[in-house]
């Protein structure tokens, strides 16, 4: 049973045919780059901007790792899973862990990136009664966050999120004017006012998230606030693509303001 499949997902590959699936057992590793005499890579890539040796997927126990062996350019890993996570490898970093399940590995080109995607198994976790066998009967720790997906402050907390969940390059943060016209078209739940997304807006960074002593200082405060809200959302996973559901269907004739798209989205 294979641990690892990888498998070209962007740019022309030489070595094999397209969509090709490479499979890697535990302590088995692919090499990949453009190849050379006496320099023999698994996954060929003939793109001149790609080095001859240019990197090794190894798989491990738990996890992989990526070595880049190029000089020059850095790599990027992306949690195709979404959140904008992101892990960059520098030139000829040995083995670096990578903790995505499903990545995609970009090679950047002249003529642009190129892309491995590499497909994982899911991760292993301790049991929750791993703790409680020790005999703990001391008061439970609190989570750090506590958050209720099913109420009204959180389904803001993903409408500020939206725009990066939906394109992790996007910088925008909604305002709050546009969360106002966002979750107007919810039919599930009354419109909320401006008063009261701010208020949504302030509880979460007040109490649920605490984010107030992160704020970027020299920021406008709503702005900072907003901007910090998704920041911490993301890094720590609070939301993610999955929670895009809370959010009422886009209409075709929304224009690109404010960080959304026009497209009608789930």
């Amino acid at each position: 049973m294979s641990y690892l499949v990888v498998q070209p997902s962007a740019g022309p590959s030489d070595a094999g045919e397209p969509g090709q699936l490479y499979n890697l057992a535990a302590g088995q590793a692919l090499t990949f780059g453009r190849g050379a005499p006496g320099i023999d890579v698994d996954l060929v890539f003939s793109n001149p901007g790609v080095s001859r040796l240019a990197g090794e997927i190894t798989a491990v126990s738990d996890h992989w790792t990526l070595t880049n062996f190029s000089g020059t350019s850095s790599y990027v890993v992306d949690n195709i899973e979404g959140g904008g996570e992101h892990v960059r490898v520098a030139p000829r970093r040995l083995a670096a862990p990578i903790p995505f399940e499903l990545a995609r590995i970009i090679i950047p080109t002249p003529a642009g990136g190129w892309g491995i995607a590499v497909f994982a198994p899911g991760q292993a976790f301790v049991s929750s009664q791993a703790t409680e066998e020790h005999g703990l009967t001391e008061e439970p720790t609190a989570d750090a966050f506590s958050l209720d997906e099913t109420s009204r402050y959180f389904q803001v907390l993903v409408a500020l999120c939206e725009p990066r969940l939906r394109d992790a390059t996007s910088a925008a943060v909604p305002t709050t004017a546009r969360i106002v016209e966002r979750l107007a078209l919810d039919r599930r739940r009354p419109p909320l006012t401006s008063a009261a997304v701010t208020y949504h807006i302030d509880y979460l960074a007040r109490h649920k998230l605490r984010t107030h002593p992160f704020e970027e200082l020299g920021a406008g405060r709503d702005t900072a606030k907003r901007d910090t809200l998704v920041v911490v959302a993301l890094r720590f996973g609070l939301v993610g693509p999955e929670h895009l559901a809370l959010l009422p269907s886009r209409r075709r004739t929304d224009r690109v303001v404010g960080g959304y798209g026009a497209a009608a989205m789930p």
